[in-house]
């Protein structure tokens, strides 16, 4: 079943291409593309057995997670390529860009889409509805899967962001609840870490979350704790 999703989502998002901009590979502006250079030239250095791809709380490793980067992902000859307000179609552009040339790694960590969720700055206007975004994320899910067969993707559901109840909370679970229908098991791992986040009134602590979107240190180490065992899981796979 998973495999026959996948199919009908991709056939989907072909025959509404011209009306979904998810699916459609665009590149942003020169800070961002020569960031993108920066990780092609990673790549061809090689040595990366785990590759990180998202955008800002990806790109957040960087910072806020940086010393819980360090002692745990970094060990496991992890790379980040995450960059800051990216939406499926940058990472799409991106990958047809070169950005895993050269490079044969064991595990993909994705997690993509939150912002193609929202609404455009400034506009009450929606810059994708859940199931663009969810075309989005499988065409990126189905490229990794063409550009790097060997490599397990482990797929993260969309972290939970604003308050209970709102309208980019649902948005973000519909999104979710797609994702979800991607595991298959063995080439594909979705895994929903938005559970360690929550209270149990489902709000975002200011501890972990104080915008409701992006990680404070405290929320990358819950990260990395999550991830610590389906990581090692998937990499013993890899062998």
């Amino acid at each position: 079943m998973p495999r026959i999703f996948l199919a009908l989502l991709l056939l989907a998002s072909a025959l509404n291409a011209a009306a979904n901009t998810a699916v459609e590979p665009v590149r942003k502006d020169e800070r961002w593309e020569k960031r993108h250079d920066g990780f092609v030239a990673e790549a061809r250095a090689g040595g990366i057995d785990v590759v990180f791809l998202g955008d800002s709380i990806t790109d957040g490793w960087r910072k806020e997670g940086r010393v819980i980067w360090d002692a745990h992902l970094a060990p496991l000859r992890a790379a980040n390529f995450g960059i800051d307000g990216d939406r499926t179609q940058h990472v799409l552009w991106r990958l047809e860009h070169g950005t895993l040339a050269g490079l044969s790694p064991k595990v993909v960590v994705l997690m993509i889409g939150t912002n193609n969720t929202s609404l455009e700055r400034g506009s009450d206007r929606l810059r994708n509805t859940p199931d663009e975004a969810l075309a989005g994320v499988t065409r990126i899910v189905a490229t990794l899967r063409s550009q790097v067969p060997q490599a397990r993707i482990l797929l993260l559901a969309i972290f939970p962001r604003d308050e209970p109840g709102t309208a980019q909370r649902a948005r973000v679970e519909e999104v979710n609840r797609g994702l979800a229908r991607l595991h298959d098991g063995q080439h594909v791992h979705f895994l929903d870490l938005g559970p360690n986040f929550l209270g149990r009134d489902g709000a975002l602590s200011p501890a972990i979350m104080p915008d409701k979107l992006h990680l404070t240190e405290a929320g990358y180490s819950i990260w990395a704790a999550a991830i610590r065992q389906p990581l090692a899981d998937l990499l013993a796979a890899g062998r």
